[in-house]
């Protein structure tokens, strides 16, 4: 079997790795192909791979290559990880709206929408050689932000490709935990959007444990959404946030913490990722130990901006350990092609279940949603969910709304839609700032000023 990594100098490829090598995987990957533009970070990569393997039960053979052709042939899984534009686009992204008074944010608001109009054609056109070289193949896209980028694909890939997120299916398994209940065991409903969703029950035997969990500081300590959003508000909205809700319902925190003179998420990475790979480069050897120490303190400082001060810069341990989205991508690549039946949440088609039936009926059905998915060997299958109401709806149509204004922008080349994406975003309190960030990106991305007339 055949996975192909693209992005594969990425800094988190060690972790599939690892998880597709391990003695009790039911899925067998025999080879591994990571393709990258850099061969410096897939050197570096390959290095880290290497020295794990040792360690390892069931390690696949790893080919490296600078070539997507070779990389997506006869691939049986593509799993999609770049980043158009580099650490120094997510920087560029992140300032020119902090200038503009609005949050600067890899995936949420203009930062979002910025890094689509970067990355939609690239994403298109991988989406077109996986048709052409590997028309079997599922494709697992984890390029942020996940919701537009797979929203575009399925216009060329249909229902085999999914977009995966391990912050939805980290908050279910927390909340199971915080209850005694193994997460494999539990029903639960979630509904969202990528970075944006709730859990919303959690039923135990029939029974629905959510309530309760809601009622008790103790068990709420044990949820880090909980912690960041506060118990009494947690309990006012009856559900459990995904943590990036964190800039809709905090904005004015997020916003005094961005622009408290600390370095953007975008430059601590940049700075970070850069020491790591020179480090490995210069000291080969030492890869696999550089790369599990920056891994550490990467994770530990995850979203720090959004967290209470004693935990900014050192998550708790129960919060950073854990199989992460390198477990998500395993586990959907295990029930397609062993028929192991799974739950999961994914980021599916609204139209998924067929039959004419969407999922949120007051979105669109070509809308890439986050709704619990049973995957087996027949494919991915989308759970009904609860009704969406009130607010929730509210936000999920509008954001949704300024996602598909910015498809809408690159498909008919208009800078005027990209201006209405922007302005339409709830995160944006000015249409004037909205003119001007699309003018700024476009001016900051020559290949997307020069689609946007």
């Amino acid at each position: 079997m055949k996975l192909t990594v693209i992005g594969g100098g990425g800094f988190r490829v060690p972790q599939i790795f690892a998880a597709i090598s391990a003695g009790d995987a039911q899925l067998r990957v025999t080879e591994l192909w990571l393709y990258d533009t850099s061969a410096e970070r897939l050197d570096v990569i390959g290095n880290v791979l290497a020295q794990l393997v040792p360690a390892l039960d069931r390690p696949p053979r790893v080919h490296t290559t600078t070539h997507l052709g070779d990389a997506l042939d006869g691939a049986d899984y593509v799993f999609s990880a770049i980043r158009i534009g580099g650490t120094a686009g997510r920087i560029s992204d992140e300032h020119t709206a902090l200038r503009l008074g609005v949050i600067g944010q890899e995936t949420v608001g203009p930062g979002g929408l910025a890094y689509a109009l970067r990355t939609v054609p690239h994403a298109l056109r991988l989406a077109e050689q996986i048709a052409e070289r590997a028309p079997g193949a599922w494709t697992i896209n984890f390029t942020n932000p996940a919701g537009i980028l797979t929203e575009a694909m399925r216009g060329v890939l249909g229902n085999r490709v999914v977009s995966i997120c391990d912050t939805p299916i980290g908050l279910m398994r927390r909340a199971a935990g915080a209850v005694g209940q193994d997460p494999r065991d539990a029903d639960f409903d979630y509904v969202g959007l990528n970075h944006l969703g709730w859990l919303r029950s959690l039923n135990v035997d029939g029974h629905d444990a959510l309530p309760e969990l809601l009622a008790s500081d103790e068990r709420l300590d044990g949820i880090e959404e909980a912690r960041l959003f506060g118990f009494e508000w947690v309990r006012a909205l009856g559900t459990i946030p995904n943590e990036y809700l964190f800039y809709y319902y905090q904005h004015r925190e997020a916003m005094a913490r961005l622009t408290g003179g600390e370095p953007t998420r975008g430059e601590y990475l940049d700075a970070q990722q850069s020491a790591f790979y020179r480090a490995a480069g210069e000291t080969p050897e030492r890869a696999l130990e550089l790369w599990d120490a920056t891994r550490h303190e990467r994770e530990s400082s995850y979203m720090g901006e959004s967290r209470p001060e004693d935990e900014r810069y050192g998550r708790r341990a129960e919060d950073v350990e854990g199989g992460g989205y390198s477990e998500v991508a395993l586990d959907l690549m295990t029930g397609l092609a062993t028929g192991e039946a799974s739950t999961m949440i994914l980021g599916v088609g609204n139209d998924s279940r067929g039959s004419g039936e969407l999922i949120v009926p007051q979105l669109s059905p070509e809308a890439v949603i986050e709704v619990p998915c049973t995957v087996d060997r027949d494919g991915v299958h989308p759970h009904r969910v609860a009704p969406l109401t009130g607010e929730m709806t509210g936000l999920m149509t509008t954001v949704k709304a300024s996602e598909q204004l910015v498809l809408r922008a690159l498909a008919e080349g208009s800078r005027e839609l990209a201006w209405r994406a922007f302005a339409n975003h709830p995160l944006v309190d000015s249409v004037a700032v909205a003119r001007e960030l699309v003018d700024a990106y476009c001016a900051a991305t020559p290949e997307v000023g020069a689609l946007l007339r």
